[in-house]
């Protein structure tokens, strides 16, 4: 029996329509004249286009433009758009503008290069008015120099228009890479995001449509021949309930056009494309791999960090949790706001109530009487582009003092402190007791905290919390391992959220391999992409052994299928290294070494292609190659860390300690907060007799990470050795306390115990 195959009607729907054909939005007009009114100019239908006279809004007028010593100009000949700059290896040459990419706050412009490749310029236009600062050339990283060999640089693969940005500026878009000859031949049925990109291929809904003009039986078909119907039938005669209590209406039910956020969140969400094979309706996750909340991208409360978009916000939201969907706010043809300001909001929340002085405190009018100020704080991305935080959140002073998190109060008034906001909370709303936030938690167990594990646990088991803040808590057990939690994992794996399983079976690889059998094994047959390739990839590696025929045979049929959704993005280097992982945990070598090589090629600046072909080289006996890969590396990213990390263990396996203790210590100081870097270099001098630096080194780190286990296990047992047990000891109970379930502490502690015990029975005190 298949684990987590609960399939309902609004999961997984049953309307296929068959054999269904993009027709492109002029089929639409005729029968859609409103709508396509609405939609023309809209940030859809502006998108992506051919550079013309009628898209470009750039000063293409021989305008110039310097970015720290890089001066570029831009110009038109013929009716074509052209920049003279920068290109590859720091050679100046001139590049014909082939597309534009979106209008506003900014429109960015697209080179095409013979190979199919189409790359991103960094100069962009602001598109804003004049005296709001626009109307001007500016570059994508600000004040940032940006080198031609640097992985962000433009013309590199980081700013590769096919890879990175097309799906969700084009309608059924294929990237159509050859990984064979590295070229593309990347399609779409429309340039912009037109009518199907939302509403799938139009042929059947079509022939409806002229059917049912024609007065003909149209019972064959299923949904008016929509792949996907976005207005369902409860929605139109949903009751939205008043809660007197909220002053606030909410909708009746909460299970409302889950599959709408979900096409939404294909374009609206930070992810990565699994599969081409996109079907309208089906679950996101079969298509595609979205972030939970990691630490770069977002704020340990969940508030966003980096260019996340608006998924991972949304679904942390009480909105989400009542049963509000995308269009609720935004008209989907338009693409703007249904209405403007605090009206938008008060649609809902009653404004007597909420568009208050007695509820905001603020003078009527102002930044702090608009609700967005306070509920949905704005951050700036692309120099210009402002976009709000949708996770619709209290402001929260006390987490900006224990987290060291932003908060909207102290966004406006900059120069007060987190107290002096909470002070005013308080005294307007009153002293509240609050649940400990999972921002807390996350906080916690990403710095290793003891016991955190336990409010993960909690946290992944609470069903009324938000899937992702769910999928989150799970992906961070990792911080804290403890094996006791994974059969409490295991029986999760049945949970309705494909993000919930997804999360659950990349957690479960704190056991042993063998140990993930029971618990992966049914998930092989889970009816979501994402989900059964996932448990394929971690029971990969699993002897046939310990497998049936049959497991063996639906092993390895999804094991290819998990390989389908890495060269599908072979063009990435990350990709490549999965790829190159997955074969060297199979035994083979050959096509892991290719694949490694193959990263590098098509990105030289990508550092951990060159670790992970030493390694290896090392698994072979092969360490000297492995020695020439890393000094390669060295020449491309002189400064790296881990590269230094890895020529000096090689360099300990080779007997060389003096340039190994070089190259070791030279990684403490390129990322000092990399505990696991100055770990190994404590070790590593302590076993070569350095012992007191190696003490002051990893007492140094555990200043940092207080809780860290290895860094305590190795000052326990550094200083048993060198006859100091009492020191020994005071890690030792440090160790038992944080980890009071862990048998080998506990033994430690006792062993140390007695040592310090017998130590003292001594006349003089010594062994």
């Amino acid at each position: 029996m298949s684990l987590g195959c609960h399939k309902t009607k609004q999961e997984f729907p049953s309307r296929i329509t068959i054999n269904a054909q993009y027709v492109g939005r002029e089929r639409c007009k005729p029968c859609h004249e409103n709508i396509s009114a609405q939609y023309i100019g809209s940030d859809h239908d502006l998108a992506m286009d051919f550079a013309t006279d009628a898209t470009v809004l750039g000063d293409f007028n021989n305008a110039s433009f310097n970015h720290l010593g890089v001066r570029s100009k831009f110009y038109k000949r013929n009716g074509r758009y052209f920049v003279f700059t920068e290109g590859d290896g720091g050679v100046f040459q001139e590049f014909v503008i082939a597309y534009t990419f979106g209008a506003r706050p900014l429109q960015q412009y697209l080179v095409e290069f013979p190979d199919g490749r189409v790359q991103t310029l960094p100069l962009c236009w602001d598109a804003r008015p004049k005296e709001q600062g626009g109307q001007r050339w500016f570059h994508i990283y600000g004040n940032e120099r940006i080198l031609p060999d640097d992985m962000l640089y433009w013309t590199k693969i980081s700013q590769n228009w096919n890879y990175m940005c097309a799906e969700c500026h084009s309608t059924n878009l294929k990237k159509n890479y050859d990984a064979t000859t590295g070229r593309y031949n990347t399609t779409w049925s429309e340039i912009d995001v037109s009518c199907e990109a939302c509403h799938g291929p139009g042929s059947s809904h079509v022939d409806w449509a002229e059917s049912e003009a024609r007065g003909e039986d149209t019972q064959r078909y299923t949904d008016m021949g929509l792949l996907i119907r976005l207005k369902d039938d409860h929605d139109e005669a949903v009751t939205w309930v008043y809660d007197k209590k909220l002053a606030t209406y909410k909708p009746g039910t909460t299970q409302r056009r889950q599959k709408e956020i979900e096409m939404c969140a294909r374009c609206h969400s930070r992810r990565g494309v699994i599969s081409e094979e996109y079907v309208h309706g089906k679950p996101l996750l079969d298509t595609h791999y979205p972030h939970v909340l990691e630490e770069n991208l977002y704020y340990p409360d969940g508030q966003i960090r980096g260019e996340v978009y608006e998924y991972g916000s949304f679904l942390q939201s009480r909105m989400y949790r009542s049963g509000i969907v995308c269009t609720d706010c935004h008209d989907a043809h338009s693409t703007r706001r249904r209405k403007e300001g605090n009206e938008l909001c008060c649609s809902c929340h009653q404004a007597e109530k909420y568009d208050s002085r007695e509820h905001h405190f603020h003078k009527p009018n102002s930044a702090g009487s608009h609700c967005v100020e306070c509920h949905m704080p704005a951050r700036t991305y692309m120099v210009v582009d402002q976009r709000r935080d949708h996770s619709f959140r209290v402001p929260r002073p006390d987490l900006s003092k224990k987290l060291g998190v932003p908060n909207t109060c102290n966004d406006c008034h900059t120069d007060k402190s987190p107290e002096w906001s909470l002070g005013y909370l308080q005294k307007w709303y009153g002293q509240t007791k609050k649940e400990r936030h999972y921002g807390e938690i996350f906080w916690a167990a990403r710095r290793g905290i003891p016991g955190t594990d336990v409010e993960l646990i909690r946290l992944v088991e609470d069903k009324q919390l938000s899937p992702m803040v769910r999928a989150t808590a799970i992906s961070l057990l990792y911080t804290v391992p403890d094996k006791e939690s994974a059969p409490a994992l295991g029986k999760m794996l049945q949970d309705p959220d494909p993000l919930i399983r997804a999360a659950l079976v990349t957690s479960l690889d704190i056991l042993p391999r063998n140990d993930r059998l029971p618990f992966l094994l049914p998930v092989l047959q889970d009816p979501v992409r994402l989900v059964r390739t996932l448990a394929a990839r971690s029971l990969a590696a699993v002897s046939s052994d310990f497998l049936t025929k049959a497991a063996l045979w639906q092993r390895e049929a999804v094991v290819r299928e998990y390989e389908e959704t890495q060269v599908l993005n072979a063009d990435y280097p990350a990709t490549l290294i999965n790829l190159g992982n997955l074969y060297l945990e199979r035994g083979d070598f050959d096509r892991a070494i290719a694949s490694y090589k193959k990263a590098i090629e098509i990105e030289p600046a990508f550092i951990p292609a060159y670790i992970n072909l030493a390694d290896v080289y090392r698994l072979r006996n092969l360490d000297e190659e492995g020695r020439i890969i890393l000094h390669n590396a060295l020449e491309v990213a002189p400064e790296s860390a881990p590269v230094h990390h890895a020529l000096g263990l090689l360099m300990i396996r080779a007997g060389e300690y003096k340039g190994a203790l070089h190259h070791l210590r030279k990684t403490t100081m390129l990322a000092p907060e990399n505990v696991q870097y100055s770990y190994v270099y404590g070790i590593a001098l302590n076993s070569l007799g350095m012992s007191e630096q190696a003490v002051s080194v990893l007492r140094r780190t555990l200043n940092r990470s207080p809780y860290d286990r290895d860094l305590l296990v190795s000052l326990a047992t550094i200083h048993r050795d060198r006859g100091e047990p009492e020191k020994a000891l005071q890690y030792a109970v440090r160790l038992t306390k944080n980890c009071p379930g862990n048998s080998s502490y506990q033994q430690l502690e006792q062993q140390l115990r007695a040592l310090a015990a017998h130590q003292r029975d001594k006349p003089d005190g010594r062994n």
